[in-house]
């Protein structure tokens, strides 16, 4: 089992929720967002969910797609992404660390996927793929390497079970219809669809998309097994890009972490 795989069943064995946190890789800069790696643990992440950029995110709100750019314009490859782990497996070889991108990046960078030097990545997570399908689908393989499903409020109950039974590591839970960082979360609805999830996949599931206070946060810990914050820390990174002062996100996590214990 890899670190996700591991971490995951841990915090179900301590009958303990997961926080995931995303951020995109290069922004603002490279050498930052190693420096927020650690800052996101310190805080009391599980999980940390890496934004591949790419030219044309379409799951993304206005936020992340800035944060894209941003990243791009400071040339951040795949390349560079896994330079960067490497230096974070340095100091923490312990925090999953999941890589969140679009089918291109991961086909152009095929090899980097399959090498996966010192297996630094845990899980890969195609945005712009069906859920029923997975990386090695696409030519593209590493066994050491899990292949995260989505599945939205829009999804069909026929292919639920079967994106369901196809994912590994974590089955990722869309809340809301729309792209990232929209709001008005419908409980009753999120409940409901993660109940059914539950009666097909072998590995837990995780609700991300929309959630923005530490009291989202807890209301969707209470139908899932965890909880994946993205738009707001990356609003709060670009917020602090020039003064580097992370205390703002420190607290927000911290608070988080509280709200779902």
């Amino acid at each position: 089992m890899n670190r996700l795989t591991n971490t995951l069943e841990d915090l179900k064995n301590k009958s303990k929720k997961a926080l995931v946190a995303y951020l995109v890789a290069g922004d603002p800069d490279i050498e930052t967002t190693l420096e927020l790696m650690t800052v996101l643990v310190e805080s009391g992440v599980d999980i940390i969910e890496i934004g591949v950029p790419f030219t044309d995110p379409i799951a993304e709100g206005p936020i992340i797609q800035k944060a894209h750019d941003r990243a791009l314009k400071n040339n951040v490859s795949l390349k560079s992404i896994f330079e960067m782990v490497d230096k974070f497996r340095k100091n923490d070889n312990d925090t999953p660390l999941v890589l969140m991108g679009y089918l291109n990046t991961f086909i152009f960078n095929k090899a980097l996927i399959e090498d996966n030097k010192n297996d630094v990545i845990d899980s890969v997570l195609v945005v712009d793929i069906p859920g029923e399908l997975k990386l090695k689908d696409y030519g593209v393989y590493n066994p050491n390497i899990n292949t995260i499903s989505l599945i939205s409020p829009t999804t069909k109950k026929d292919r639920i079970e079967s994106i369901a039974k196809n994912s590994s590591g974590f089955v990722y839970y869309v809340t809301l219809r729309g792209v990232t960082g929209a709001s008005n979360l419908d409980v009753n609805e999120i409940s409901s669809n993660i109940e059914e999830i539950k009666k097909h996949a072998s590995v837990p599931t995780l609700a991300g998309f929309g959630i923005k206070s530490a009291e989202d946060a807890k209301l969707l810990s209470q139908c899932s097994d965890g909880v994946i914050i993205g738009s707001s820390i990356v609003q709060m990174i670009e917020d602090s890009s020039q003064s580097k002062e992370f205390d703002k996100i420190r607290t927000y996590i911290t608070d988080i972490k509280k709200a779902i214990s």
